[in-house]
C-alpha cells in the first residue's frame, strides 16, 4: 500500500535531538528554538517568531492576543479545519462562514465585506494547500473597518503572496507542524508569527502561562509573577530540536515536494484536457509549497468510487474537510452568511492524492496508473 503521507525525516534530526536531550535547558526557549525562531524571523520578515507545541495553540494565542470576547464575530471559510473556528469559539465567537472560490478552495474576498457587522473583530483567512488567498483584498477590507487579519497558514510554510511569505502579511499568522505538513517538530508543532509589534510583549507573557518570566531571563525584572491570562503554549526544546533539522534542509524538501506535485501536473493534465477531472489552480501571484496534491472529480458518488478503486489498487488516497458549517455543532457556534455555492459542492469532489518528502518516482506512477485505470 503506498501511504497517503509520510512524516518527513532528513536524518539531521537525530543529532540535534540527542544534544537536546543532554543539554541543560529541555523544557523550551533554549538554543534550538532561538535557532528555529531566529530561522522565522529572518526568512518571513515577522517581528516576532514564537514556537508552539501546535498550530491550535498558535491560533489560541492569537484570539487571546486580539482580546476576543463573548458576542465578537469572526469571518473565516467554512472549509477549513476545525481549530481555526475552536481557537476564538473558545473566547466566546460566533464564527461568520463565507462561501470559496472554487478555483482555489480559499475564501471568497468578494463576499467578505458584506458579511461584517458591528461585531465583527477579525478576518481569517485559511491558504488552502498552501496557495495564498487574495491578500491585497482582504487587508483592504480589514484596514476599512479597523479589523484585524490573522493568517490561518497551517499548510503555507515557504508559499508566498506577491512575494511576501505566508503568515507574515496580517496582523498575526500561524504555521504548523504536525505530522502531515512539509515540515515537523516531531509529529506535532506550531509557529506563532507576530507582525505588529505591539503583541509582542503580550504574547510572550501569554506563552509563559500568563507570567513576565521572558522579561526575568532577558534581566528586566528581579522576579517574575503572573501578570496577565495565558497557557502553557511553550513546546519542549526536543521539539525544536527535531526541527531545526528539518529547517536546514528546508529547500531540499521544499524542491523534492515540487518535482512530485510537477509530476503529477503534467501526467494527470490530459484527463483534465477531457473534462475527465479539475486540477489545482494557482493564482500567478502565488507561489505555492507543494502542500498538496488534489484533483476534482464530477461528483461525491465518483468520489467514493475512484477512492474505493485506488485503495483496492495499493493507493491509499483521502478526502479533505467536512465544512463546519454542517458538523454537529456548526449550528451552535457559526452561521453561515450567503448562500453556499461551492464550499460543500466542491469539497465533496476534492480527492488528495499521495504527496511526501522522499515519494519515489515509481510510487507516483502507479497512484498515476491507478486514477487513468479507473477513467479509461
Amino acid at each position: 500500500m503506498i501511504p497517503f503521507n509520510k512524516p518527513p525525516y532528513t536524518g539531521n534530526e537525530d543529532q540535534h535531538v540527542l544534544a537536546a536531550m543532554r543539554s541543560s535547558k529541555i523544557s523550551g526557549d533554549g538554543e534550538f528554538s532561538k535557532r528555529c525562531q531566529g530561522w522565522f524571523e529572518a526568512g518571513t520578515g515577522c517581528q516576532k517568531a514564537l514556537l508552539t507545541p501546535s498550530c491550535t495553540h498558535a491560533l489560541e494565542m492569537a484570539a487571546i492576543l486580539i482580546d476576543v470576547q463573548p458576542g465578537d464575530e469572526i469571518i473565516m471559510p467554512s472549509y477549513t479545519f476545525v481549530s481555526t473556528a475552536n481557537a476564538f469559539v473558545l473566547r466566546g465567537a460566533k464564527i461568520v462562514f463565507v462561501d470559496i472560490r472554487p478555483d482555489t478552495m480559499n475564501i471568497d474576498e468578494n463576499l467578505i465585506e458584506a458579511a461584517i457587522t458591528e461585531k465583527t473583530k477579525a478576518i481569517v483567512p485559511v491558504h488552502y494547500a498552501g496557495v495564498a488567498c487574495e491578500m491585497d483584498t482582504i487587508m483592504a477590507i480589514a484596514e476599512r473597518h479597523q479589523l484585524f487579519v490573522i493568517e490561518d497558514a497551517a499548510q503555507g510554510m515557504m508559499s508566498s503572496y506577491k512575494g511576501r511569505q505566508l503568515g507574515s502579511i496580517g496582523h498575526l499568522g500561524a504555521y504548523s507542524f504536525h505530522e502531515t505538513k512539509n515540515y515537523t517538530s516531531g509529529g506535532e508543532g506550531g509557529l506563532l508569527l507576530i507582525n505588529d509589534e505591539r503583541f509582542i510583549n503580550r504574547a510572550e507573557i501569554i506563552r509563559e502561562k500568563g507570567t513576565n518570566r521572558s522579561q526575568f531571563f532577558r534581566g528586566m525584572v528581579d522576579k517574575y509573577s503572573w501578570v496577565d491570562v495565558g497557557s502553557s503554549y511553550l513546546p519542549s526544546e526536543i521539539q525544536a530540536a527535531y526541527l531545526w533539522g528539518q529547517l536546514e534542509k528546508a529547500e531540499e524538501i521544499n524542491s523534492n515536494r515540487l518535482r512530485t506535485w510537477n509530476y503529477y501536473q503534467k501526467a494527470l493534465v490530459s484527463l483534465a484536457r477531457d473534462c475527465k477531472i479539475v486540477l489545482p489552480n494557482h493564482p500567478v501571484e502565488c507561489i505555492h509549497n507543494a502542500h498538496m496534491f488534489y484533483l476534482k472529480v464530477k461528483n461525491l458518488d465518483e468520489r467514493t468510487s475512484l477512492l474505493d478503486h485506488l485503495k483496492n489498487n495499493g493507493v491509499l488516497a483521502v478526502f479533505h474537510y467536512i465544512p463546519l458549517h454542517s458538523a454537529t455543532v456548526g449550528p451552535k457556534f457559526s452561521r453561515f452568511h450567503g448562500e453556499d455555492n461551492f464550499t460543500t459542492t466542491e469539497s465533496e469532489r476534492l480527492i488528495r492524492l499521495p504527496i511526501w518528502h522522499g515519494m519515489s518516482t515509481g510510487d507516483v506512477q502507479k497512484v498515476v496508473q491507478s486514477v487513468f485505470e479507473f477513467f479509461a
